[in-house]
């Protein structure tokens, strides 16, 4: 048994152990591979490897179904056996399970279930690396420093289930953070980029965007807070959203708990929340923001359950053309509530039908405008409105008349996702962006920047 070591073989292997109604089996097979940076040259780079097996044993008892979780990293062929006996002995002591519904059946296996797992290397940054090197020397040249990280990602899993589901998905997720600072520490730019393996990134674009917002906060301006007309660039409409998404579940909804909860009973499905035709949408096969067709759950919670493992998923409108079309459910949720069966994808798309460039957005502002650069440290204020309150970062500037003509200090802002789509005169063009403040959880996104016209800076920050 020592010599049972692949991925497949292990899943199988733990299937086979199983005494008790019903079992998965999920081995997430991990790599990755990074580079850091600052002050115009590399400072580290690694790569590294890992296993991590989740085992859902579930048990069907007079009462109900229950289910026993247990993960474990570096998992071998010695430690099968007492891995799933745990998780039998978590579901035999624990009560039924809300969520219990029978193992997803009769779905295809997926051809590549024996293969070896995809992985990653320090290969991925071939291109890159050389690119990078060219952009310090430009940095360097031009007065500024760089800093920041790129990371790749190669997640191979494996789901098995004793109704017989074999299926694999692999997931790559790459992710770039770009800081430029004038020498004296006194002015700060960002970008970042979402990809799925590096090649789509330019280093000496981004530097050269990073340059010229430095250059914009060589004249400083003080502002109060106030409401004022913003364009907030895809990144902070990625940030925004996601937590709307993260925040649309059904059931939540249906008790009366959330934004979308309708005064009275009932949820705000079918509703106008934009004047402008926005479509909020997940798809597992967006191009360029692929993610798994099937669902992964190595625990239940609000938005997802184990019992929906391998639970094909397909294309699906949040929000379309303005109006409230689907809230997130789990096939238990979507029992209890009535409503279609909708769970979590793993990216967030937002068309509006836009064409312009924020730059673009920019040369068309007549009067004052603000101009951000990204959000960071958003924290929920109220669940029933959605209010949100986080803080601008690492560049707001001011544009007058089409032209940007300095920074101006940075804000508390205090707006609701929801209210935003409401009051949103423009939506741009539809782009890849790396969300700032959730790209640890969430990295596959495309959003238009948005004009807003009264965005509210509760108060003035002194963060960077």
């Amino acid at each position: 048994m020592s010599r049972v070591s692949k991925p497949y073989e292990i899943v199988e292997r733990a299937l086979e152990l199983s005494t008790t109604d019903g079992l998965v089996v999920i081995a997430d097979e991990h790599s990755s591979a990074n580079l850091r940076w600052a002050g115009n040259a590399l400072t580290t780079n690694g790569v590294t490897r890992g296993r991590t097996l989740t085992v859902i044993a579930t048990v069907d008892g007079a009462k109900g179904t229950a289910s026993g979780v247990v993960s474990r990293s570096a998992v071998t062929a010695d430690d099968l056996e007492p891995l799933v006996r745990a998780a039998e002995a978590a579901a035999r002591g624990a009560g039924p399970a809300e969520d219990a519904q029978p193992l997803v059946s009769g779905v295809s296996s997926s051809p590549d279930f024996t293969d070896a797992p995809a992985e990653t290397g320090s290969e991925v940054f071939a291109d890159f690396a050389p690119a990078l090197g060219d952009a310090f020397s430009r940095a360097r040249a031009g007065g500024r420093e760089l800093y920041g990280f790129a990371n790749h990602e190669l997640n191979s899993t494996y789901l098995g289930t004793s109704t017989g589901l074999r299926l694999r998905h692999d997931q790559p997720t790459g992710t770039l953070e770009l800081n430029a600072k004038s020498p004296d520490r006194t002015r700060s730019a960002w970008a970042g980029r979402s990809t799925r393996d590096f090649k789509d990134v330019d280093p000496a674009a981004l530097d050269a965007e990073l340059a010229q917002r430095l250059r914009w906060a060589e004249r400083r301006i003080e502002l109060p807070a106030g409401r004022y007309e913003t364009l907030l660039p895809p990144t902070a409409v990625a940030d925004l959203l996601i937590y709307q998404l993260w925040s649309s579940t059904a059931r939540d909804a249906v008790e009366g708990r959330t934004v979308f909860s309708k005064p009275g009973g009932g949820t705000r499905l079918g509703e106008t929340l934009a004047p402008l035709p926005l479509t909020l949408r997940s798809d597992p096969h967006a191009p360029g923001l692929e993610s798994s067709p099937f669902v992964i759950a190595h625990s239940s919670g609000d938005s997802g359950s184990v019992f929906d493992n391998g639970l094909p998923l397909a294309p699906t409108d949040w929000v379309r053309e303005g109006k409230l079309e689907r809230l997130t459910t789990t096939r238990h949720t979507a029992g209890l509530t009535g409503l279609p069966v909708s769970p979590a994808i793993d990216n967030l798309v937002l068309d509006g039908g836009g064409e312009r460039s924020l730059e673009e957005m920019v040369a068309a502002t007549t009067g004052r405008a603000l101009l951000l650069t990204c959000l960071w440290y958003i924290r929920e204020v109220d669940p029933a409105t959605l209010l949100l309150t986080g803080l601008t970062r690492d560049g707001v500037y001011l544009v007058e008349d089409g032209e940007v003509v300095g920074e101006v200090n940075n804000f508390r802002f205090n707006e609701s996702p929801v209210d935003l789509l409401s009051r949103a005169s423009e939506a741009g063009r539809t782009e890849k962006t790396l969300p700032r403040e959730w790209g640890d959880w969430f990295t596959r996104a495309a959003m238009p920047a948005l004009r807003i016209p009264d965005f509210n800076m509760s108060s003035v920050s002194q963060g960077v």
